[in-house]
């Protein structure tokens, strides 16, 4: 008895205490800030790109000011995505072992496959096949060095004939086909990879990866309404409000879908109530409360939901649609960063015993610390900027896209 109100008194006193049982090689977690990066923007690679073949293969008009965009910050993503799991290795070159001994057993050792998949045979060949018209007009018009690299781009294919754009055209509709099962893939995975783990009850459940896959399609679609606005506001564009109002259609209807299979995965855990529903319980209660009740259910699902009805089916000017529409997006970065905080930081916090919660405690600096963090989700947007100025994806000759007065 006085065992358990000591505990108690301390737990009060200093509620970042890890608290029960906890073995000496659970008090400290193995993954920590870079994992949670990793799944955050390949959420945002397959979203977008997803986003993309919204235009391209359902025709949905709406979108065109924002498919080549859409694209390029897929592959901008992309780029990047892998580098927090190299960092984290502290060996980046072991990764080369998954190439050299490939185990397909493995869902880890498989990525290496997907992202190579992915990056060179879907993103790049559609990209190129869509710019390949442009690179080689770029190539006869530019001058100096922006000259041979455009020359370099056409890889010697430089007939912009109609047959040969016809052409074109068929086999960038196919990749986008066939980019669309592969984005599915590409996230899904990530997803795979925490579902399958069946000692762990926070993560084994097989609804983890359809989970992931919608929150990525929701994550990338907000994302690319923030870059549409923002890039539109730097040059000086009026922002085509008929494409604004599809993207923010399609996020609430992805996040409703998304918040209904969370909820669901929350149902379902409840109504089995095993053994380590007490323990998830208490976790949910203390240490995940503000990463999971406010971040990411509150202030990341609800209340973008409802700013996005307000502002979409509300008789409100432009201006303030646009406001609504960028806080929303916001909004569900934060949710969707917070889901994956809560999925990877969340399954470590607990005990194998079910008996105790141990504490993460966030670093500043160094590999796994918050500036490197930082770092790694700032990277891809200076390589979307080097990418726009290379393959411009506007389309200024557009009606929506005249210039602001200024």
């Amino acid at each position: 008895m006085t065992h358990t109100l000591l505990a108690a008194l301390t737990s009060l006193a200093n509620p970042m205490a890890p608290s029960g049982y906890i073995y000496p090689n659970e008090f400290e977690l193995h993954w920590s800030l870079l994992i949670i990066v990793y799944p955050y923007l390949t959420g945002l690679v397959a979203g977008a790109f997803i986003l993309a073949s919204l235009e391209r293969v359902f025709n949905v008009k709406a979108l065109q000011p924002v498919y080549r965009l859409s694209l390029l910050t897929a592959l901008a993503f992309m780029i990047i995505a892998p580098l927090p799991l190299l960092a984290h290795l502290g060996h980046p070159e072991r990764c080369l072992e998954m190439f050299l001994t490939p185990h397909v057993a493995s869902a880890m050792a498989m990525f290496g496959f997907v992202y190579a998949w992915y990056l060179s045979v879907v993103l790049l060949l559609e990209i190129w096949f869509d710019y390949r018209k442009d690179i080689v007009n770029w190539g006869n018009e530019k001058k100096g060095f922006m000259k041979y690299v455009y020359k370099a781009l056409t890889l010697g294919a430089t007939d912009i004939s109609k047959k040969s754009l016809a052409f074109d055209e068929k086999i960038g509709r196919a990749i986008t086909i066939i980019g669309i099962p592969s984005a599915f893939l590409l996230h899904g995975y990530v997803g795979f990879i925490f579902g399958s783990i069946k000692a762990n009850p926070w993560w084994s459940s097989v609804l983890i990866p359809i989970v992931f896959i919608f929150s990525a399609i929701v994550s990338g679609i907000a994302l690319m309404l923030i870059i549409y606005m923002v890039t539109s506001m730097f040059r000086w564009k009026h922002i085509d409000m008929k494409c604004l109002n599809k993207l923010a259609e399609l996020l609430l209807y992805a996040m409703i879908i998304d918040f209904g299979l969370e909820f669901l995965d929350f149902i379902h855990r409840l109504y089995e109530s095993e053994e380590s529903i007490h323990i998830l319980a208490e976790m949910i209660s203390s240490r995940l409360f503000i990463s999971l009740i406010i971040s990411q259910i509150l202030l990341g699902s609800l209340v973008p939901m409802v700013a996005l009805v307000v502002a979409r089916f509300g008789k409100f000017p432009s201006e303030m649609k646009r406001i609504l529409y960028f806080i929303a997006a916001l909004l569900v970065q934060v949710g969707i960063f917070s889901t994956r905080w809560n999925v990877v930081i969340g399954g470590q916090l607990f005990s194998k015993s079910l008996r105790g919660l141990t504490v993460y405690k966030v670093d500043l600096f160094g590999l796994e610390g918050v500036f490197m963090s930082i770092l790694l989700l700032l990277a891809p947007l200076g390589v979307l900027y080097v990418l726009t100025k290379v393959l411009p994806p506007w389309d200024d000759t557009d009606p929506g896209a005249a210039q602001i007065q200024k």
